[in-house]
C-alpha cells in the first residue's frame, strides 16, 4: 500500500513537471514583438544566463566540496559510539552524498527553468499589453507557473524516489540540506545583485537626474532588470524549494522515530504534498483576469481555490483511509495560518491600503517622514502573522494530540499543510518579476504610453503577490524549522545523549542568545553588501553621466555591460561570509558547547529570524507600493518632493524585502538541517 502511494507521488510530480515543460513551449510560441523590444529583451537575457552560469559554477564547487565531507563523515556507524564501537559502512555516505548532491541539483534546475522562461515572457508581455490587459495578464502568470509547477514536481519527484530505493526517513536529510545550500546561496547572492543595480538606478536616475524608472539612459538599466530574474525568480523559486523540502523530511523523520505511528505515516507528507500538486493544477486553470481589468483578485482567486480544493482533497484521503483524523486538523490549521499571513501582507502591501495610502501622502513631509511611517507600519504587520503562527502551532498541536496523534507531529503536518499549495503560491509570485521586466521592456524600447499604464497595473499586483508569498515562506519556515527542531532532538536521543533544553541552564541560555544574535548579524552582512556593492555602481553611473554627455542627451548608448558585470562580481564575492555563518555556526556551538547549546541556538535563531523575515517583507512591499501610488499620479506624481522621498523611502526598503528579509527564513532552515544532519556526529564527539 504504501509502495501505491510513493507511485502515485512520483506520478502526479510527473504530471507537474509536464505541464510546466508544456507552458514553458507555449509561452515562447507567443509573439516577441518589435525588434527593439527583442533587442532590449536580449539584453536581460544574456546578463541574467550569464550571472546563473557564474553563479552555479561557484555552487558546483561547493556542493562537491560539501558532498566529498558528507560521504566520509556518513561512512561510520555512530549507533554504537557508547559502547565504543564504530563501524565503516561505505555505502551509507555514498547514498547521502549521492543525495545531498540530487537536493542541489533539482533545485538548482527548478531555478534555472523559471528564469528561462521569465527573460522569454517579459517582452511577450509586454507585445500582449499592447492588445489587452487580459492577454498580457494570462501570458505572464503562466508563465510563473512554469516555475511553481517545475519546483513541487522536483522536489516530490527527488523525495519520493530517494525512499523507494532506500527505505530511510534520514537518506532525504541529504536532498534537504543540498537544496538548502543552493537556495541560501542562489537567494542571498540574487538578493545583493538585484538590490544592488536597483538601488543604484534609482537613487542616480530618478533622485539626481530626473529621468523616468527604466529609461534606456540610464547604465544600471538593464542590470536592474537581470537582478529581477536571478533573485526574484530563480533565487525566491530555490528559497521555497528549500522550505518545501525541508517541511517535507522534518515530518518524514518524526514519523520514521515514532514507532507507534508506523510506515504510512513516513510516507504521508509526500502523499499530502501530491493532492497539493493536484489542486494547484486545477486553481491555476481560474486565474483570469474579469472584467474591471484588475489581476490582483485573479489572484486571489485562484490561491483561494487551489487552498479550497486542497482541504477538500485531504479530507476525503483521510476519511477514505485509516489515516489519523487529527491530519486534517493539522492540515486545515497549517492552511490557516497563510490565509491569515495572506491577508496581513495584502493589507499592509497593497495600494488601495491604508498603510500605503499614508505612507504616499506624508511623502510630502520628506523622506524622513517616509522612511518612519513605513518602517512602524512594518513593524506592526508582524503582529497577525505572528497570532497566526503561534495560533497554528497550539491548535496544530492540541488537535493532533487529542486524535491520538503525535503533537509535534501535527505541527510538522500543519507546516507540509501550508507548503502543498506551493504550486500556486509560487506561480503568483514568479507572475511579479516578469511584469515588471515587461515594464522595463516596453519603457526601453518606446512602446506607447497605454503600454506602460498596462504594465504597471499588472506591477502594482505583483509587488503585493511577492509580499504575500514571502509572509507565507516565512510562516511556513517557522513551523517547518520547529518540526526540525523536534527532528533534531530525536536524532541526539537516538545517538544516546539525553537532550535538556531547560532555561535554568546557562548553556542553553548562552545557545539561545547566540541563536537570537545570528539572524540580525547575517541580515547586516547583506545590507552592507548592498550598500557597498550601490556605492560603487553609482560612481559608475555617475562617471559615464560625466564623461559621456552624449548619453542624458540620448545621442549615445550607456555602457550596460559595465553595471552588470559589477553587479555580478560583487554579489558572488560577497557570499562568503553568509555561508560561514549558515553551515559553520551550528556546527562550531555544536561541537564546542555541545548538544543542548546546539538545540538553544536554533530556538533563538528562530525567534528573530522570522520577526525581521516578516518585518522585512512586509516593510519593503509597502514602500514600493507607496512610491508606486505616487508614480500613479497622486500626491504631485512623478519628479515630485514626495516621488523623491518615496524613492528614498523604497531605497531603504529594497534590501528589506529582497535580500535580507527572505533569505532569513532559508537560514534558519539551513542551520536546523545542519543541526540534524550532524547531530550523530556531535553526540559521538561529546559522547566520546
Amino acid at each position: 500500500m504504501d509502495k501505491f502511494w510513493l507511485y502515485l507521488s512520483i506520478g502526479a510530480s510527473i504530471l507537474s513537471i509536464g505541464v510546466a515543460l508544456y507552458l514553458f513551449f507555449w509561452v515562447k510560441k507567443q509573439p516577441e514583438g518589435s525588434p527593439k523590444a527583442k533587442e532590449v529583451a536580449s539584453w536581460i537575457r544574456d546578463g541574467s544566463r550569464t550571472y546563473l552560469k557564474r553563479l552555479y559554477r561557484t555552487l558546483i564547487l561547493v556542493v562537491v566540496i560539501l558532498g566529498f565531507l558528507i560521504a566520509i563523515v556518513f561512512s561510520f556507524d555512530l549507533s554504537k559510539i557508547s559502547t565504543s564501537q564504530v563501524a565503516v559502512v561505505p555505502i551509507n555516505g555514498l547514498v547521502m552524498s549521492v543525495s545531498f548532491i540530487l537536493g542541489a541539483l533539482c533545485s538548482a534546475i527548478a531555478g534555472y527553468l523559471g528564469m528561462s522562461v521569465a527573460v522569454e515572457a517579459n517582452v511577450r508581455t509586454a507585445t500582449a499589453a499592447n492588445e489587452s490587459i487580459n492577454k498580457a495578464f494570462r501570458l505572464s502568470f503562466y508563465a510563473g507557473s512554469v516555475m511553481g509547477l517545475a519546483m513541487v514536481g522536483l522536489a516530490v519527484f527527488g523525495m519520493s524516489m530517494i525512499f523507494l530505493i532506500t527505505k530511510d526517513a534520514e537518506s532525504i536529510l541529504g536532498f534537504s540540506f543540498g537544496a538548502s545550500t543552493l537556495a541560501l546561496l542562489a537567494k542571498a547572492g540574487g538578493g545583493i545583485y538585484t538590490k544592488t543595480a536597483d538601488i543604484a538606478a534609482d537613487l542616480v536616475g530618478k533622485v539626481e537626474v530626473g529621468i523616468p524608472e527604466d529609461d534606456p539612459r540610464n547604465p544600471a538599466v538593464v542590470a536592474d532588470n537581470v537582478g529581477d530574474n536571478v533573485g526574484d525568480v530563480a533565487g525566491m523559486g530555490a528559497d521555497i524549494f528549500d522550505s518545501y523540502v525541508a517541511a517535507v523530511v522534518a515530518v518524514m523523520i518524526l514519523g520514521a522515530s515514532s514507532a507507534r505511528l508506523g510506515l504510512n505515516y513516513v510516507v504521508l507528507p509526500l502523499i499530502i504534498c501530491s493532492l497539493g500538486i493536484l489542486a494547484s493544477l486545477i486553481g491555476i486553470q481560474f486565474v483570469r483576469v474579469g472584467k474591471n481589468g484588475k489581476p490582483g483578485p485573479a489572484l486571489n482567486r485562484g490561491t483561494v481555490i487551489t487552498t479550497i480544493s486542497f482541504a477538500v482533497m485531504v479530507s476525503a484521503f483521510v476519511l477514505a483511509t485509516s489515516v489519523n483524523l487529527g491530519v486534517i486538523w493539522a492540515t486545515i490549521t497549517g492552511l490557516g495560518a497563510g490565509v491569515i499571513i495572506g491577508i496581513t501582507s495584502d493589507y499592509f502591501t497593497s495600494d488601495d491600503r491604508k498603510p500605503v495610502f499614508r505612507t504616499a501622502e506624508v511623502s510630502q513631509s520628506g523622506a524622513a517622514i517616509n522612511i518612519i511611517t513605513g518602517f512602524s507600519y512594518g513593524l506592526a504587520s508582524i503582529v497577525p502573522s505572528v497570532i497566526g503562527i503561534a495560533v497554528a502551532t497550539l491548535l496544530a498541536y492540541y488537535l493532533a494530540e487529542v486524535n491520538g496523534l503525535a503533537g509535534i507531529y501535527g505541527i510538522g503536518i500543519s507546516a507540509v499543510g501550508m507548503l502543498s499549495i506551493s504550486g500556486m503560491i509560487v506561480s503568483a509570485d514568479a507572475y511579479g518579476p516578469i511584469v515588471d521586466n515587461a515594464r522595463g521592456i516596453a519603457e526601453m524600447s518606446g512602446m506607447d504610453h497605454h503600454v506602460i499604464e498596462t504594465t504597471d497595473v499588472l506591477d502594482a499586483a505583483g509587488n503585493t503577490a511577492k509580499a504575500i508569498t514571502k509572509g507565507f515562506s516565512i510562516s511556513a519556515a517557522a513551523l517547518t524549522v520547529l518540526a526540525l527542531f523536534a527532528a533534531y532532538a530525536e536524532v541526539v536521543t537516538a545517538s544516546g545523549l539525553q537532550v535538556n533544553m531547560s532555561l535554568r541552564e546557562p548553556i542553553v541560555v548562552v545557545g539561545i542568545l547566540l541563536g537570537l544574535m545570528t539572524p540580525p548579524l547575517f541580515s547586516a552582512l547583506t545590507m552592507l553588501s548592498v550598500t557597498e556593492n550601490a556605492f560603487a555602481m553609482i560612481e559608475e553611473i555617475r562617471r559615464q553621466f560625466r564623461e559621456r554627455p552624449g548619453i542624458l542627451a540620448g545621442t549615445e548608448t550607456p555602457d550596460y555591460d559595465a553595471c552588470v558585470d559589477m553587479a555580478a562580481k560583487g554579489s558572488l564575492s560577497s557570499l562568503l561570509w553568509p555561508a560561514l555563518i549558515a553551515v559553520g555556526l551550528p556546527l562550531l556551538i555544536g561541537f564546542v558547547l555541545g548538544p543542548n547549546a546546539l538545540g538553544g541556538f536554533l530556538g533563538g535563531s528562530i525567534f528573530t529570524g522570522v520577526i525581521f523575515a516578516l518585518f522585512m517583507a512586509n516593510g519593503g512591499g509597502l514602500w514600493d507600493n507607496a512610491k508606486k501610488y505616487i508614480e500613479a499620479g497622486n500626491f504631485g506624481g512623478p519628479g515630485s518632493d514626495a516621488h523623491k522621498a518615496s524613492v528614498v523611502g523604497d531605497t531603504v526598503g529594497d534590501p528589506f524585502k529582497d535580500t535580507a528579509g527572505p533569505s532569513l527564513n532559508t537560514l534558519i532552515t539551513v542551520m536546523s538541517l545542519v543541526a540534524s544532519l550532524f547531530a550523530p556526529l556531535i553526540a559521538a564527539f561529546h559522547l566520546f
